[in-house]
Protein backbone atom coordinates (compact mmCIF):
# COMPACT_ATOMS: atom_id res chain seq x y z
CA UNK A 1 0.00 0.00 0.00
CA UNK A 2 1.17 3.60 -1.14
CA UNK A 3 2.24 5.88 2.21
CA UNK A 4 0.16 9.43 1.73
CA UNK A 5 4.26 10.49 3.20
CA UNK A 6 5.99 8.60 -0.38
CA UNK A 7 7.18 10.37 -3.20
CA UNK A 8 6.21 8.67 -6.64
CA UNK A 9 8.08 8.70 -9.81
CA UNK A 10 6.97 11.90 -11.57
CA UNK A 11 4.55 11.35 -14.46
CA UNK A 12 3.07 13.06 -17.28
CA UNK A 13 1.09 15.10 -15.25
CA UNK A 14 3.90 16.24 -13.09
CA UNK A 15 5.79 17.58 -16.10
CA UNK A 16 2.70 19.42 -17.17
CA UNK A 17 2.28 20.96 -13.47
CA UNK A 18 5.65 21.97 -13.36
CA UNK A 19 5.88 23.77 -16.80
CA UNK A 20 2.36 25.23 -15.78
CA UNK A 21 3.92 26.68 -12.57
CA UNK A 22 7.22 28.10 -14.87
CA UNK A 23 5.11 29.71 -17.17
CA UNK A 24 2.55 31.52 -14.79
CA UNK A 25 5.47 32.72 -13.04
CA UNK A 26 7.42 34.08 -16.65
CA UNK A 27 4.07 34.95 -17.36
CA UNK A 28 4.21 37.34 -14.27
CA UNK A 29 7.48 38.36 -14.65
CA UNK A 30 7.23 39.08 -18.73
CA UNK A 31 3.78 40.80 -18.67
CA UNK A 32 4.07 42.58 -15.24
CA UNK A 33 1.05 40.32 -14.77
CA UNK A 34 1.58 39.70 -10.50
CA UNK A 35 -1.05 42.12 -9.26
CA UNK A 36 -3.36 40.67 -12.19
CA UNK A 37 -2.66 37.14 -11.34
CA UNK A 38 -1.59 36.86 -7.88
CA UNK A 39 -0.80 33.16 -6.39
CA UNK A 40 -3.74 32.28 -6.79
CA UNK A 41 -2.40 31.72 -10.36
CA UNK A 42 0.28 28.98 -9.16
CA UNK A 43 -2.12 27.45 -6.44
CA UNK A 44 -3.55 24.86 -9.03
CA UNK A 45 -0.38 23.63 -10.05
CA UNK A 46 0.68 23.36 -6.80
CA UNK A 47 -2.75 20.72 -6.51
CA UNK A 48 -1.79 18.88 -9.34
CA UNK A 49 2.03 18.07 -8.44
CA UNK A 50 0.69 17.23 -5.12
CA UNK A 51 -1.81 14.77 -5.83
CA UNK A 52 0.33 13.24 -8.57
CA UNK A 53 3.35 12.93 -6.30
CA UNK A 54 2.28 12.84 -2.65
CA UNK A 55 2.70 14.58 0.60
CA UNK A 56 6.21 15.58 0.00
CA UNK A 57 5.65 16.50 -3.28
CA UNK A 58 3.04 18.70 -2.67
CA UNK A 59 5.49 20.61 0.00
CA UNK A 60 7.60 20.50 -2.62
CA UNK A 61 5.86 21.76 -5.09
CA UNK A 62 4.36 24.62 -2.25
CA UNK A 63 7.99 25.53 -1.66
CA UNK A 64 8.76 26.01 -5.00
CA UNK A 65 5.49 28.49 -5.98
CA UNK A 66 6.36 30.48 -2.95
CA UNK A 67 10.11 30.94 -4.01
CA UNK A 68 8.57 31.93 -7.20
CA UNK A 69 5.99 34.44 -6.08
CA UNK A 70 8.16 35.86 -3.76
CA UNK A 71 10.73 36.46 -6.92
CA UNK A 72 7.69 37.92 -9.05
CA UNK A 73 6.14 40.07 -6.19
CA UNK A 74 9.69 41.33 -5.30
CA UNK A 75 10.66 42.24 -8.93
CA UNK A 76 7.43 43.93 -9.69
CA UNK A 77 7.78 45.83 -5.74
CA UNK A 78 11.13 47.12 -6.12
CA UNK A 79 12.46 44.55 -3.45
CA UNK A 80 9.67 45.70 -0.72
CA UNK A 81 7.79 42.81 0.68
CA UNK A 82 6.42 42.49 4.11
CA UNK A 83 6.05 38.96 6.34
CA UNK A 84 1.97 39.43 6.36
CA UNK A 85 1.66 38.59 2.88
CA UNK A 86 4.48 36.17 3.24
CA UNK A 87 3.00 34.12 5.95
CA UNK A 88 -0.69 34.47 4.25
CA UNK A 89 0.59 32.93 0.74
CA UNK A 90 2.77 29.87 3.03
CA UNK A 91 -0.27 29.01 4.61
CA UNK A 92 -2.40 28.98 1.34
CA UNK A 93 0.39 27.12 -0.31
CA UNK A 94 1.29 24.77 2.32
CA UNK A 95 -2.25 23.70 2.60
CA UNK A 96 -3.08 23.38 -1.05
CA UNK A 97 0.16 21.12 -1.88
CA UNK A 98 -0.15 19.18 1.50
CA UNK A 99 -4.10 18.59 1.06
CA UNK A 100 -3.70 17.46 -2.44
CA UNK A 101 -0.57 15.41 -1.57
CA UNK A 102 -3.00 13.87 1.58
CA UNK A 103 -5.54 13.48 -0.69
CA UNK A 104 -3.81 11.85 -3.89
CA UNK A 105 -2.07 9.16 -1.68
CA UNK A 106 -5.10 8.32 -0.21
CA UNK A 107 -6.34 7.88 -3.57
CA UNK A 108 -3.51 5.82 -4.45
CA UNK A 109 -3.71 3.61 -1.82
CA UNK A 110 -7.26 2.99 -2.03
CA UNK A 111 -6.89 2.05 -5.82
CA UNK A 112 -3.95 -0.64 -5.05
CA UNK A 113 -6.16 -2.03 -2.38
CA UNK A 114 -8.80 -2.66 -5.11
CA UNK A 115 -6.42 -3.91 -7.44
CA UNK A 116 -5.14 -5.84 -4.75
CA UNK A 117 -8.27 -7.54 -4.07
CA UNK A 118 -9.29 -7.38 -7.74
CA UNK A 119 -6.28 -9.38 -7.93
CA UNK A 120 -7.13 -12.25 -5.61
CA UNK A 121 -10.66 -12.60 -7.01
CA UNK A 122 -9.13 -13.28 -10.49
CA UNK A 123 -6.65 -15.69 -8.97
CA UNK A 124 -9.43 -17.37 -7.04
CA UNK A 125 -12.00 -17.88 -9.79
CA UNK A 126 -9.09 -19.10 -12.01
CA UNK A 127 -7.69 -21.64 -9.98
CA UNK A 128 -10.83 -23.43 -10.02
CA UNK A 129 -12.06 -26.52 -12.22
CA UNK A 130 -15.40 -24.64 -13.55
CA UNK A 131 -15.44 -22.44 -16.30
CA UNK A 132 -17.38 -19.01 -15.16
CA UNK A 133 -17.98 -16.22 -16.67
CA UNK A 134 -20.55 -13.00 -16.05
CA UNK A 135 -22.90 -11.51 -18.56
CA UNK A 136 -25.49 -8.50 -18.14
CA UNK A 137 -28.88 -8.70 -19.04
CA UNK A 138 -28.32 -9.35 -22.53
CA UNK A 139 -25.89 -11.68 -22.71
CA UNK A 140 -22.77 -9.52 -23.27
CA UNK A 141 -19.53 -11.27 -21.58
CA UNK A 142 -18.29 -9.13 -18.64
CA UNK A 143 -15.95 -11.30 -16.80
CA UNK A 144 -14.72 -14.99 -17.47
CA UNK A 145 -12.02 -17.13 -15.97
CA UNK A 146 -9.20 -19.31 -17.41
CA UNK A 147 -11.16 -22.12 -17.61
CA UNK A 148 -13.65 -20.68 -19.70
CA UNK A 149 -11.66 -19.34 -22.29
CA UNK A 150 -9.65 -22.67 -22.61
CA UNK A 151 -12.86 -24.26 -23.08
CA UNK A 152 -14.18 -21.96 -25.39
CA UNK A 153 -11.27 -22.20 -27.36
CA UNK A 154 -11.42 -26.16 -27.10
CA UNK A 155 -15.02 -25.87 -28.41
CA UNK A 156 -14.33 -24.06 -31.30
CA UNK A 157 -16.67 -21.14 -29.69
CA UNK A 158 -16.14 -17.73 -31.79
CA UNK A 159 -14.58 -14.65 -30.00
CA UNK A 160 -17.10 -11.99 -31.00
CA UNK A 161 -20.97 -11.84 -29.93
CA UNK A 162 -23.11 -12.57 -26.73
CA UNK A 163 -22.65 -15.75 -24.68
CA UNK A 164 -25.75 -17.50 -26.16
CA UNK A 165 -24.57 -16.28 -29.68
CA UNK A 166 -21.09 -18.12 -29.08
CA UNK A 167 -22.95 -21.11 -27.56
CA UNK A 168 -25.52 -21.48 -30.38
CA UNK A 169 -22.37 -21.04 -33.07
CA UNK A 170 -20.92 -24.66 -31.80
CA UNK A 171 -24.80 -26.43 -31.94
CA UNK A 172 -23.82 -28.82 -34.80
CA UNK A 173 -20.56 -30.17 -33.19
CA UNK A 174 -22.67 -32.03 -30.39
CA UNK A 175 -24.39 -34.74 -30.50
CA UNK A 176 -28.01 -33.45 -29.81
CA UNK A 177 -28.17 -30.34 -31.99
CA UNK A 178 -31.84 -29.25 -32.26
CA UNK A 179 -32.37 -30.42 -28.21
CA UNK A 180 -29.16 -28.10 -27.91
CA UNK A 181 -30.53 -24.95 -29.96
CA UNK A 182 -33.80 -25.04 -28.37
CA UNK A 183 -32.09 -24.90 -24.97
CA UNK A 184 -29.64 -22.06 -25.90
CA UNK A 185 -33.08 -20.01 -26.98
CA UNK A 186 -34.92 -20.72 -23.95
CA UNK A 187 -31.79 -19.07 -22.19
CA UNK A 188 -32.00 -16.11 -24.37
CA UNK A 189 -35.22 -15.01 -24.05
CA UNK A 190 -34.95 -15.22 -20.50
CA UNK A 191 -32.49 -14.33 -17.91
CA UNK A 192 -34.51 -15.34 -14.40
CA UNK A 193 -34.37 -19.24 -15.48
CA UNK A 194 -32.18 -21.29 -13.38
CA UNK A 195 -31.12 -24.13 -15.70
CA UNK A 196 -28.66 -27.57 -15.36
CA UNK A 197 -27.77 -29.16 -18.33
CA UNK A 198 -25.34 -31.96 -20.00
CA UNK A 199 -24.26 -31.97 -23.28
CA UNK A 200 -21.87 -34.36 -25.31
CA UNK A 201 -19.81 -33.48 -28.38
CA UNK A 202 -20.56 -35.40 -31.23
CA UNK A 203 -17.29 -38.30 -32.11
CA UNK A 204 -15.53 -37.21 -29.44
CA UNK A 205 -17.51 -38.17 -26.37
CA UNK A 206 -16.58 -35.09 -24.13
CA UNK A 207 -19.52 -34.23 -22.26
CA UNK A 208 -20.12 -30.66 -20.53
CA UNK A 209 -22.57 -29.82 -18.04
CA UNK A 210 -23.73 -25.93 -18.21
CA UNK A 211 -25.53 -24.38 -14.99
CA UNK A 212 -26.55 -20.75 -14.99
CA UNK A 213 -28.37 -18.61 -12.51
CA UNK A 214 -30.03 -15.07 -12.43
CA UNK A 215 -27.98 -11.81 -10.51
CA UNK A 216 -30.21 -9.79 -9.51
CA UNK A 217 -29.69 -6.19 -8.92
CA UNK A 218 -29.89 -4.36 -5.15
CA UNK A 219 -34.08 -3.86 -6.67
CA UNK A 220 -34.75 -7.54 -6.77
CA UNK A 221 -34.41 -7.47 -10.64
CA UNK A 222 -32.07 -9.42 -13.10
CA UNK A 223 -29.50 -7.38 -13.78
CA UNK A 224 -27.14 -10.40 -15.35
CA UNK A 225 -26.28 -13.92 -15.53
CA UNK A 226 -23.79 -16.27 -13.93
CA UNK A 227 -22.53 -19.02 -16.12
CA UNK A 228 -20.79 -22.26 -15.16
CA UNK A 229 -18.93 -25.07 -17.47
CA UNK A 230 -17.75 -28.25 -15.92
CA UNK A 231 -16.48 -31.27 -18.16
CA UNK A 232 -18.14 -34.61 -16.83
CA UNK A 233 -16.61 -37.04 -19.54
CA UNK A 234 -14.73 -38.65 -16.60
CA UNK A 235 -18.09 -39.34 -14.99
CA UNK A 236 -20.31 -40.05 -17.58
CA UNK A 237 -17.64 -42.77 -18.71
CA UNK A 238 -17.31 -43.96 -15.19
CA UNK A 239 -21.08 -44.45 -15.57
CA UNK A 240 -21.49 -45.98 -18.97
CA UNK A 241 -18.55 -48.93 -17.13
CA UNK A 242 -20.77 -49.70 -14.24
CA UNK A 243 -24.06 -50.01 -16.06
CA UNK A 244 -22.24 -52.06 -18.52
CA UNK A 245 -20.64 -54.20 -15.91
CA UNK A 246 -24.23 -54.09 -13.58
CA UNK A 247 -25.54 -55.62 -16.86
CA UNK A 248 -23.10 -57.90 -17.86
CA UNK A 249 -22.97 -59.69 -14.28
CA UNK A 250 -26.45 -59.88 -13.91
CA UNK A 251 -27.15 -61.86 -17.21
CA UNK A 252 -24.22 -63.65 -16.17
CA UNK A 253 -25.65 -64.70 -13.32
CA UNK A 254 -28.92 -65.08 -14.13
CA UNK A 255 -28.51 -68.38 -16.30
CA UNK A 256 -26.70 -70.69 -13.74
CA UNK A 257 -29.27 -69.60 -11.15
CA UNK A 258 -32.02 -70.83 -13.27
CA UNK A 259 -29.56 -73.88 -13.45
CA UNK A 260 -29.40 -74.08 -9.43
CA UNK A 261 -33.43 -73.16 -9.17
CA UNK A 262 -34.17 -76.17 -11.35
CA UNK A 263 -32.15 -78.86 -9.43
CA UNK A 264 -33.17 -77.35 -6.17
CA UNK A 265 -36.96 -77.91 -7.52
CA UNK A 266 -35.82 -81.74 -8.61
CA UNK A 267 -34.38 -82.17 -4.71
CA UNK A 268 -37.41 -80.42 -3.19
CA UNK A 269 -39.31 -83.39 -4.70
CA UNK A 270 -37.38 -86.07 -3.30
CA UNK A 271 -36.87 -84.03 0.13
CA UNK A 272 -39.14 -87.20 1.51
CA UNK A 273 -35.97 -89.06 0.89
CA UNK A 274 -33.16 -86.62 2.41
CA UNK A 275 -32.53 -86.82 6.39
CA UNK A 276 -32.43 -84.07 8.72
CA UNK A 277 -29.35 -82.76 7.81
CA UNK A 278 -30.07 -82.69 4.47
CA UNK A 279 -33.26 -80.72 4.70
CA UNK A 280 -30.80 -78.28 6.38
CA UNK A 281 -28.65 -78.21 3.56
CA UNK A 282 -31.37 -77.51 0.83
CA UNK A 283 -32.84 -74.46 3.18
CA UNK A 284 -29.69 -72.87 2.94
CA UNK A 285 -29.36 -73.71 -0.59
CA UNK A 286 -32.93 -72.16 -1.42
CA UNK A 287 -32.44 -68.97 1.08
CA UNK A 288 -29.16 -68.47 -0.86
CA UNK A 289 -30.69 -69.07 -4.34
CA UNK A 290 -33.45 -66.60 -3.34
CA UNK A 291 -31.32 -64.03 -2.32
CA UNK A 292 -29.14 -64.10 -5.25
CA UNK A 293 -32.43 -63.88 -7.46
CA UNK A 294 -33.80 -61.11 -5.83
CA UNK A 295 -30.26 -59.62 -6.74
CA UNK A 296 -30.06 -60.09 -9.75
CA UNK A 297 -33.39 -58.48 -10.69
CA UNK A 298 -32.61 -55.66 -8.52
CA UNK A 299 -29.96 -55.31 -10.69
CA UNK A 300 -31.61 -55.71 -13.76
CA UNK A 301 -33.73 -53.36 -12.93
CA UNK A 302 -31.78 -50.88 -11.90
CA UNK A 303 -29.99 -51.18 -15.80
CA UNK A 304 -33.26 -50.62 -17.35
CA UNK A 305 -34.03 -47.76 -15.01
CA UNK A 306 -30.85 -46.09 -15.98
CA UNK A 307 -31.59 -46.97 -19.58
CA UNK A 308 -35.04 -45.57 -19.28
CA UNK A 309 -36.75 -48.54 -20.56
CA UNK A 310 -38.96 -49.76 -17.48
CA UNK A 311 -42.42 -49.30 -18.92
CA UNK A 312 -45.11 -48.37 -16.47
CA UNK A 313 -49.27 -49.50 -16.50
CA UNK A 314 -50.86 -47.01 -15.61
CA UNK A 315 -54.27 -47.45 -13.88
CA UNK A 316 -56.33 -46.93 -10.73
CA UNK A 317 -55.14 -48.72 -7.56
CA UNK A 318 -55.96 -49.06 -4.32
CA UNK A 319 -53.10 -48.38 -2.54
CA UNK A 320 -54.22 -49.80 0.82
CA UNK A 321 -54.89 -53.08 -0.80
CA UNK A 322 -51.45 -53.07 -1.98
CA UNK A 323 -49.82 -52.47 1.16
CA UNK A 324 -52.00 -54.90 3.01
CA UNK A 325 -50.37 -57.66 0.52
CA UNK A 326 -46.69 -56.32 1.72
CA UNK A 327 -47.59 -56.30 5.29
CA UNK A 328 -48.72 -59.74 4.76
CA UNK A 329 -45.92 -60.95 2.80
CA UNK A 330 -43.44 -59.74 5.41
CA UNK A 331 -45.54 -60.84 8.84
CA UNK A 332 -43.62 -64.34 9.05
CA UNK A 333 -40.34 -62.17 8.95
CA UNK A 334 -41.69 -59.61 11.60
CA UNK A 335 -43.21 -62.49 14.31
CA UNK A 336 -39.49 -64.51 14.14
CA UNK A 337 -38.21 -61.20 15.89
CA UNK A 338 -41.46 -60.36 17.71
CA UNK A 339 -42.12 -56.91 15.45
CA UNK A 340 -45.32 -55.38 15.91
CA UNK A 341 -46.42 -54.94 11.96
CA UNK A 342 -49.57 -53.08 11.37
CA UNK A 343 -51.83 -51.08 9.09
CA UNK A 344 -53.65 -47.88 9.48
CA UNK A 345 -56.00 -46.48 6.48
CA UNK A 346 -56.97 -43.42 6.68
CA UNK A 347 -59.52 -43.31 3.53
CA UNK A 348 -56.47 -42.43 0.83
CA UNK A 349 -57.55 -42.01 -2.65
CA UNK A 350 -57.33 -44.71 -5.47
CA UNK A 351 -53.61 -43.70 -6.94
CA UNK A 352 -53.07 -44.09 -10.71
CA UNK A 353 -50.26 -46.38 -10.88
CA UNK A 354 -48.53 -50.17 -12.26
CA UNK A 355 -49.75 -52.39 -9.67
CA UNK A 356 -46.73 -54.34 -9.98
CA UNK A 357 -44.18 -51.36 -9.43
CA UNK A 358 -46.70 -50.07 -6.46
CA UNK A 359 -46.49 -53.32 -4.71
CA UNK A 360 -42.23 -53.83 -5.15
CA UNK A 361 -42.42 -49.90 -3.66
CA UNK A 362 -44.44 -51.40 -0.55
CA UNK A 363 -42.26 -54.35 -0.16
CA UNK A 364 -39.31 -52.39 -0.30
CA UNK A 365 -40.23 -49.74 2.30
CA UNK A 366 -41.54 -52.78 4.64
CA UNK A 367 -39.23 -55.20 4.28
CA UNK A 368 -36.65 -52.71 5.25
CA UNK A 369 -38.45 -51.62 8.16
CA UNK A 370 -38.98 -54.65 9.44
CA UNK A 371 -35.13 -55.36 8.59
CA UNK A 372 -33.31 -52.64 10.28
CA UNK A 373 -36.30 -52.87 13.31
CA UNK A 374 -34.38 -54.52 16.08
CA UNK A 375 -36.75 -57.53 18.06
CA UNK A 376 -39.52 -56.15 19.94
CA UNK A 377 -39.95 -53.27 17.90
CA UNK A 378 -42.62 -51.67 15.65
CA UNK A 379 -43.70 -51.01 12.05
CA UNK A 380 -46.22 -49.07 11.26
CA UNK A 381 -47.70 -48.27 7.82
CA UNK A 382 -49.81 -45.03 7.70
CA UNK A 383 -52.17 -44.74 4.24
CA UNK A 384 -53.87 -41.32 4.02
CA UNK A 385 -54.67 -38.59 1.75
CA UNK A 386 -52.42 -35.60 1.32
CA UNK A 387 -54.53 -33.21 -0.39
CA UNK A 388 -55.37 -34.67 -4.07
CA UNK A 389 -52.45 -37.51 -3.61
CA UNK A 390 -52.35 -40.36 -2.19
CA UNK A 391 -49.22 -40.94 0.82
CA UNK A 392 -48.21 -43.46 2.47
CA UNK A 393 -46.04 -43.09 5.32
CA UNK A 394 -43.71 -46.04 6.90
CA UNK A 395 -42.36 -45.90 10.30
CA UNK A 396 -40.16 -48.32 12.23
CA UNK A 397 -38.69 -48.14 15.52
CA UNK A 398 -35.02 -49.25 14.28
CA UNK A 399 -31.47 -48.69 14.45
CA UNK A 400 -31.83 -45.37 12.51
CA UNK A 401 -29.32 -43.53 10.15
CA UNK A 402 -26.72 -41.13 11.40
CA UNK A 403 -27.83 -37.42 9.94
CA UNK A 404 -24.70 -36.94 8.44
CA UNK A 405 -25.56 -40.09 5.88
CA UNK A 406 -29.07 -39.48 5.07
CA UNK A 407 -28.40 -37.29 1.75
CA UNK A 408 -26.83 -40.79 0.48
CA UNK A 409 -29.39 -42.86 1.57
CA UNK A 410 -31.13 -43.15 -2.13
CA UNK A 411 -28.06 -43.56 -3.94
CA UNK A 412 -26.97 -46.70 -5.44
CA UNK A 413 -25.37 -49.43 -3.26
CA UNK A 414 -25.23 -46.90 -0.44
CA UNK A 415 -25.06 -48.67 2.93
CA UNK A 416 -25.48 -47.09 6.42
CA UNK A 417 -22.71 -47.30 8.96
CA UNK A 418 -25.74 -48.39 11.44
CA UNK A 419 -26.71 -51.44 9.39
CA UNK A 420 -23.25 -52.18 8.55
CA UNK A 421 -21.94 -52.01 12.27
CA UNK A 422 -24.94 -54.27 12.84
CA UNK A 423 -24.20 -56.44 9.75
CA UNK A 424 -27.98 -56.43 8.53
CA UNK A 425 -27.34 -57.62 4.81
CA UNK A 426 -28.47 -56.29 2.03
CA UNK A 427 -26.69 -54.78 -1.41
CA UNK A 428 -27.75 -50.75 -0.73
CA UNK A 429 -29.79 -50.98 -3.58
CA UNK A 430 -33.61 -51.33 -2.38
CA UNK A 431 -34.07 -47.73 -1.61
CA UNK A 432 -32.38 -46.93 -5.27
CA UNK A 433 -35.06 -48.59 -7.06
CA UNK A 434 -37.92 -47.63 -4.66
CA UNK A 435 -36.90 -43.98 -5.74
CA UNK A 436 -37.09 -44.24 -9.31
CA UNK A 437 -40.09 -45.89 -9.49
CA UNK A 438 -42.02 -43.38 -7.36
CA UNK A 439 -40.62 -40.65 -9.54
CA UNK A 440 -41.59 -42.42 -12.28
CA UNK A 441 -44.90 -42.38 -11.25
CA UNK A 442 -44.53 -39.17 -10.75
CA UNK A 443 -44.70 -38.61 -6.77
CA UNK A 444 -42.16 -38.41 -3.84
CA UNK A 445 -40.37 -39.77 -1.97
CA UNK A 446 -38.99 -38.29 1.59
CA UNK A 447 -36.61 -40.08 4.51
CA UNK A 448 -36.29 -38.81 8.39
CA UNK A 449 -34.47 -40.91 10.62
CA UNK A 450 -32.66 -40.67 14.32
CA UNK A 451 -30.10 -42.85 15.35
CA UNK A 452 -30.86 -45.30 17.71
CA UNK A 453 -34.62 -44.10 17.46
CA UNK A 454 -36.09 -45.07 14.10
CA UNK A 455 -36.91 -44.04 10.68
CA UNK A 456 -40.18 -42.45 8.66
CA UNK A 457 -40.11 -43.23 5.17
CA UNK A 458 -42.73 -40.70 2.93
CA UNK A 459 -44.23 -41.60 -0.21
CA UNK A 460 -46.67 -39.26 -2.09
CA UNK A 461 -48.47 -40.75 -5.39
CA UNK A 462 -50.90 -38.71 -7.60
CA UNK A 463 -54.47 -39.82 -7.31
CA UNK A 464 -56.07 -40.98 -10.54
CA UNK A 465 -57.65 -39.03 -12.21
CA UNK A 466 -61.21 -40.37 -12.39
CA UNK A 467 -61.16 -41.00 -8.27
Amino acid sequence: MTSPFSVRRPSLVTGIAVAGLLLTFAAMIGFDAQGKLGAVALAPWVGLIGFDLGLTGGALAASLALALWVIATADQASGSLTAFPIIVRVAAFGLMGIGSGIAGGRLRASEEAQRGVASLQSALIDSTLDGICLTDADGNLLISNAPLRRFAYELGMPAEGTVPERLLAIADRLAEPERYRKRMRELASSVEAETSDEFELAGTGRCFRGYTAPVLSPDGRPAGRVWTLREVTAHRELDRMRDAFVATVSHELRTPLTSISGFLEMMEDEEHGVGATGRTYLDVIRRSTDRLHNLVEDLLLIAQIEARRVELELGPVDLTEVAQRSVEGCRPGAAEKGISLHVVADHPPLVRADPRRLAQIADNLISNAVKFTPPGGTVKVLLERNGEDGRMVVTDTGIGIPAEEQGQVFSRFFRSSTALHAAIPGTGLGLSITRALVEQHGGSISLESDERVGTTVTVVLPANPEG
